[in-house]
């Protein structure tokens, strides 16, 4: 496919590498804050006296806020920009890892809080930034390094943290992540003041030779231009529900396959924590393939690969659970490909910065619902069956939503 026109001037758009940075310095820090309490959950509600409920708030709490506080974070951008709300995302981030680990039982979940709702900034402000400083044909290559930095954020993060609170308590453990933080403020605040300037000065060029030409035409910057109306809801509409299949099948496989594989299969905690380990690390795979495949296929084709991958997930621990190991590598395939697939049609669709922002709020909130529903929801279902059958058909039904709602905004995503 011809890559559309555009109207930009050809400096407007910064260096891919430099963007690619940018995006990953974020992404590191979107996810493994989530992640590190999880590590040392026995030490915390030691010190801080959280029971059961408090002690799932410190996982479950930011992903409730990634829901909740979707448009809080599409005012921002809208408000300030995108660099501004990069910027207040990861202040956010370094303030709230700061508070949790400095206080009693109440300040612990109100870092926790301020941590969900500047995630939620940078959840936001990323589809943003993608569909307006990369070109079109690299999408989901851009959105395929965003995925994977989460996902390498959260590994270091699970295997790190019990470390360090083994040699300096788990306060510090877990403020330590910060330095992660500070590291990716510190880019955007020089980096991304400078692409303020250099923006300004090429809105001005312009806009000074839209003057000359004496036209009124308006900036396109790639296919997202030609989707609009009644299509482009649907497919926002479809990838809500797909977005909804991902991120309940990730966040309760996450919760719930070490325990699946200790009572199944009979694994200690640390092998069987070992092995869902892999869940998290094949994701990398799934967020670099779905752009291989991406460039040599058309935009169906990966959401189509992505889906069989999830599906086989519950269908193998059903019929084989024998082969775990297996099933857990093409679920993290899966989960990494998913979230890649989805968001990397976003900025096909959206005509515009705002449009962009507004879309991947929607299809976040509706996402993010699904995820702080479906763990305690198969934690049930265990409980009253006994087994884990029906968890399993519930992440498939999931898996099926994921491959219904994909598939149908891909393919109405490619058509002109």
């Amino acid at each position: 496919m011809k890559e559309p026109a555009t109207h930009r001037l050809p400096n407007a758009r910064p260096a891919l590498a430099w963007v690619i940075t940018g995006i990953v310095a974020m992404a590191l820090s979107l996810r493994a804050p989530i992640i590190a309490p999880t590590a040392v959950i026995s030490d915390i509600q030691a010190g801080t006296g959280l029971n059961a409920i408090g002690a799932g708030l410190l996982t479950g709490l930011p992903v409730l806020l990634f829901a909740l506080a979707t448009p809080l974070a599409t005012r921002t951008i809208r408000r300030f920009g995108p660099e501004t709300t990069v910027i207040l995302c990861l202040a956010g981030v370094l303030v709230g890892t700061i508070i949790r680990s400095a206080g009693p039982a109440a300040i612990v979940l109100a870092g926790t809080a301020l941590i969900g709702i500047a995630m939620t900034l940078g959840n936001i402000v990323v589809p943003v930034i993608i569909r307006r400083d990369v070109p079109w044909r690299q999408v989901s290559m851009a959105t395929g390094a965003y995925s994977a930095a989460m996902n390498v954020g959260s590994m270091a993060t699970l295997l790190g943290t019990a470390p360090l609170a083994a040699l300096f308590g788990w306060r510090w453990a877990i403020a330590s992540w910060g330095v992660v933080a500070t590291a990716g403020l510190v880019y955007w605040l020089v980096w991304g003041r400078r692409q303020l300037a250099h923006r300004a000065e090429s809105a001005s060029a312009s806009a000074e030779t839209a003057a000359q030409r004496g036209s009124r035409e308006p900036v396109s910057d790639g296919p997202g231009a030609a989707v609009a109306g009644t299509r482009k809801r649907r497919i926002v509409a479809l990838l809500i529900l797909a977005f909804c299949g991902q991120s309940g099948a990730y966040y309760a496989t996450t919760a719930w396959l070490p325990l699946l594989l200790s009572d199944t299969r009979g694994l200690a905690p640390a092998a069987s924590g070992a092995t869902a380990s892999l869940f998290q690390i094949a994701a990398i795979a799934g967020a670099f393939g779905v752009p291989l495949l991406a460039a040599r296929a058309r935009t169906w084709f990966p959401v189509a690969v992505i889906g069989l991958c999830w599906i086989t997930l519950p269908i193998g621990l059903l019929l084989a659970p024998e082969a775990y190991v297996l099933w857990s590598i093409i679920g993290g395939i899966a989960q990494g490909g998913g979230f890649t697939a989805i968001f990397s049609i976003v900025p096909r669709i959206a005509g515009s910065d705002a449009d962009a922002a507004s879309a991947s709020a929607r299809i976040q909130a509706g996402g993010y619902l699904a995820a702080t529903c479906t763990p305690p929801l198969a934690g049930w279902l265990n409980s009253i069956t006994g087994a884990w059958s029906a968890p399993l058909l519930l992440v498939l039904a999931l898996t099926l939503a994921f491959n219904v709602g994909g598939l149908l905004a891909a393919r109405l995503a490619e058509r002109r």
